[in-house]
């Protein structure tokens, strides 16, 4: 099979981008979550119907990060790709080598 020999270096230095997308994730969270606490305490003030939408669109954000969150819990824990093993560069086997 055209995997078994492999002549490139990408499988010992390739590396996971799930590390920055978690801590981007995270401050998306935070954000969306402060201003929607700011949103919504504006709207309740002014009674303005902006500031309601505002609220809501910040509050989707934060809903989109804290999901993406679990996603790359789940694909960390070793649930994103069968027989992967665990995290990427664990020592989990790899099913093309023999």
């Amino acid at each position: 099979m055209w995997l078994r020999d492999r002549t490139g270096t990408e499988p010992t230095t390739a590396r996971s981008p799930l590390r920055a997308r978690r801590i981007l994730s995270m401050v998306a969270l935070v954000l969306a979550v402060a201003a929607a606490v700011f949103f919504a305490i504006r709207a309740m003030s002014t009674g303005e119907e902006v500031w309601r939408w505002e609220a809501a669109i910040a509050a989707v954000v934060a809903v989109v990060a804290a999901v993406d969150l679990l996603v790359i819990r789940h694909r960390r824990s070793g649930g994103g790709r069968p027989g992967s093993g665990g995290r990427p560069g664990s020592g989990g086997q790899d099913r093309y080598q023999q």
